[in-house]
């Protein structure tokens, strides 16, 4: 039997900050959100109803809990217009009082511990069906101790369904722990969220996210020849494998297998192998061809 202990080296944890704030305009690409200084969780419902028979309490319901919080920056992307209850009919005019739009959000928040400080990991929180309320605006004459305005919104969320996983509730929040899931799924996620130089920023579906981190992850022999890439010097095409689980790079672009554009005499061509979702490769990962 072990004795309870508290307070261990590198297990004083803490969470704080927030950044890397990424909005999803219902239908649109993601788009960086800069200034972004304080996003408030403000879960609510979940309350007690207690129900008596027999003199006594027979059975407690709770209430269906809800999501919702405060977003709080200094300054906040143009698409957040539409979501904030603006349109821009002609160029440098913002009309308010127009319908608004909902939107998704992605923010870090940060974790540390006693040894390594706030680089210990992160938490991405991922935030579905938000919906902003009309929020003051208050602009002060410039004096001698200046501040920049702070601009702040509620927010309420409609829950998103899980079509692959029946046993769950829709939910308005995911939160992934960098310190606890797989660290090449976690960079699939984020590529998809941040945008690669192949594709722009997008919000998974709950499910997806589920499956990106969840996901059983396999061992791919890249030594096998139907996995590994192929290269034509009279062409100087490079032909890459279409391998379940693996991310080809050409010259430092992610693109899909298939034949690449050809190189030119005298000219190389690096091809690297990155494995998704999870997944590990076995053997070369990188390739370096030459046409002569």
């Amino acid at each position: 039997m072990t004795a309870l202990t508290w307070d261990e080296i590198g297990e004083r944890l803490y969470e704080t900050g927030v950044d890397r704030g990424v909005l999803f305009p219902a239908g649109e690409d993601g788009v960086a959100w800069n200034g972004l200084t304080t996003v408030t969780e403000s879960p609510s419902g979940a309350e007690s109803n207690k129900q008596y028979a027999d003199n006594i309490i027979y059975l407690n319901l709770l209430s269906a809990e809800e999501f919702g919080g405060t977003i709080e920056a200094f300054t906040y992307p143009d698409e957040f217009g539409q979501c904030d209850g603006t349109a821009a009919p002609v160029p440098g005019v913002a009309v308010g009082q127009q319908s608004r739009r909902s939107f998704g959000l992605c923010y870090r928040s940060r974790l540390g511990n006693d040894v390594d400080g706030t680089d210990h990991g992160y938490k991405l929180h991922i935030v579905y069906g938000a919906l902003a309320s009309p929020s003051e605006k208050a602009y002060a004459s410039i004096n001698d101790s200046p501040e920049a305005i702070a601009f702040s919104w509620e927010f309420s969320c409609t829950p998103v369904g899980f079509a692959d996983h029946p046993d769950l509730k829709p939910t308005a929040l995911l939160t992934v722990d960098s310190t606890t899931v797989n660290a090449a799924a976690l960079s699939d996620l984020e590529d998809i969220l941040y945008g690669t130089a192949g594709a722009d920023p997008r919000l998974p579906s709950p499910d997806e996210v589920l499956t990106i981190v969840g996901g059983a992850g396999v061992n791919i022999d890249m030594n096998l020849a139907a996995n590994q890439p192929t290269f034509n010097n009279a062409t100087g095409v490079v032909t890459l494998p279409a391998v379940a689980g693996v991310q080809w790079v050409f010259n430092g672009d992610e693109v899909a297998a298939g034949a690449q554009a050809p190189i030119a005499i005298g000219d190389t061509a690096e091809v690297d192998a990155t494995p998704s979702a999870g997944n590990t490769l076995n053997g070369d990962t990188d390739w370096s061809f030459e046409r002569v």
